[in-house]
């Protein structure tokens, strides 16, 4: 802490002092002014919280955050929307530390803790509005503890300083063409969700080396006028393309994620044939090759293996062995339409949700490997040969270029020598949790989500695979 620091016991003469308490107020309010600064803006800051721990309360010192209100247990709600059933009843209470947490997400845990621990988080005891003296604000400002239970209609506050602690940035900025380019992406968005058409080779999770990614252009993007960015709710491949849904709130995210997590556990313990099918995904895949039959429900556990390099790991179907390391997949097929020239248009339906799952399935239990997938089809595109582009097709299809992002969307089709992974997420049926919220948020205490709507996702095809589909629809 600053101007704690004495030489002895040599008393200092009063304008040195005078001086050194300059000096202290300068660098802390470079402290307090330092928002460009990246995560380190933390330590600074918790230094001015130590000032300002035995410094009383001072008139508008204070963040309010918003009234607290009994938050969805959404792991309760998910499950109960997925099985078409009454959520359960109320969860555990919520204390102060948990809902400083939830309103303040940038904030590290160990600074929120640290607030509590220097008693700088105060409850507002008024809970109407600011119209009043500051002695009296002072006299309806009670402290909290972390443990406290909080109330519906609850105010916190906390020291304005927290506003100066840097949240997470991203070091590009698009330009207008790729703003335009991002936002066409869009396919559906409500209070709860937005539905985008991810593009194939942009990653969806960001990483080391990975300069762009769908959940930091949504974070910039999609946010709109909402406190909160978007969240990723599940994952697609690099390669591949199609339906990605967001959650626009951390709540709906919550409940999205429970729903996909009850899609696998409901389709590993209930009868395929019965089981309520509340979120639906269909893919659409062109294969090399033909499947024996035209329909089929494949069962095949899936297991990750380490190749011999003991770099490099893929996974595949392990039959016949009690792996604690595998996870049962299951994946619906239907042949949609089959080519002369060797090719087969696939629907796919995974009924759970494991890794690269559809392109497993497809090359090892059907051993019709998707075009484009070199990882478990190599074998397949050791001798591959393009299709010739028909003449009934405009040369100017052909023609490369430029996209947004590095991406390279022309191109990739059956008809070049290296073609891109031919796998997109075309559909997407999930219940409506923008409505679900709007019932929980009612005065109706029974909530009843069996009738709740459905949304209906439809993406189109990239541009590689509608070629791929429109050569083949012109060969003989």
């Amino acid at each position: 802490m600053f101007g704690r620091v004495g030489l002895g016991r040599r008393r200092p003469s009063s304008r040195p002092r005078v001086l050194a308490t300059t000096l202290e107020l300068l660098v802390a309010a470079l402290q307090r002014n330092s928002c460009t600064t990246t995560v380190a803006a933390s330590s600074s800051y918790s230094s001015a919280l130590e000032e300002e721990a035995g410094g009383g309360q001072q008139k508008g010192r204070w963040l309010t955050l918003p009234p607290f209100a009994p938050p969805v247990d959404a792991s309760s709600v998910g499950k109960a929307i997925a099985r078409g059933r009454r959520p359960a009843g109320d969860g555990e209470p919520t204390t102060a530390l948990k809902w400083v947490r939830r309103c303040c997400s940038h904030l590290p845990m160990s600074l929120v803790q640290k607030l509590f621990r220097l008693r700088q988080v105060r409850r507002d005891l008024t809970k109407n509005g600011s119209n009043m003296d500051s002695h009296s604000a002072q006299q309806q400002l009670r402290r909290v503890s972390a443990k406290d239970v909080m109330m519906p209609g609850d105010v916190i506050l906390l020291p304005v300083t927290v506003q100066n602690v840097a949240t997470k940035k991203y070091d590009y900025s698009e330009s207008e063409k790729e703003i335009s380019f991002i936002h066409s992406l869009e396919l559906y968005k409500d209070s709860a969700i937005i539905a985008v058409n991810k593009p194939p080779g942009m990653p969806v999770q960001g990483g080391v080396g990975i300069k762009y990614s769908m959940d930091a252009l949504a974070a910039k993007s999609f946010k709109y006028d909402f406190p909160e960015s978007p969240r990723l709710v599940h994952r697609l491949d690099r390669d591949s393309s199609g339906v990605l849904v967001l959650g626009r709130t951390q709540t709906s995210a919550l409940i999205l994620h429970s729903i996909f997590r009850e899609k696998t556990s409901g389709a590993l313990s209930d009868d395929i044939k019965t089981t309520r099918r509340t979120l639906q995904r269909k893919y659409l895949a062109l294969v090399i090759g033909t499947p024996k039959h035209s329909k089929g429900l494949i069962s095949a556990p899936l297991a990750k293996i380490v190749l011999e390099d003991g770099k490099s790991e893929r996974i595949t179907i392990v039959m016949g062995t009690k792996s604690t390391s595998s996870h049962h997949a299951l994946t619906e097929y239907r042949v949609i339409r089959s080519s002369a020239h060797g090719f087969t248009w696939l629907e796919l339906c995974p009924l759970t949700g494991r890794k690269h799952q559809l392109r497993v399935h497809c090359a090892e239990a059907l051993g019709t490997p998707i075009v484009g997938d070199y990882k478990y089809g190599w074998y397949a595109h050791r001798k591959w040969e393009p299709m010739p582009w028909p003449e009934s097709m405009s040369e100017d299809e052909k023609l490369p270029k430029k996209r947004p992002f590095g991406l390279d969307l022309d191109g990739g089709s059956i008809a070049e020598k290296q073609p891109y992974l031919h796998l997109h997420c075309k559909q997407m049926i999930l219940p409506n949790i923008s409505a679900a919220l709007c019932q929980l948020q009612s005065s109706a205490v029974d909530h009843d989500f069996s009738k709740l709507e459905k949304i209906n996702l439809v993406a189109p095809l990239p541009l590689h695979m509608q070629e791929s589909w429109d050569i083949l629809s012109c060969l003989p």
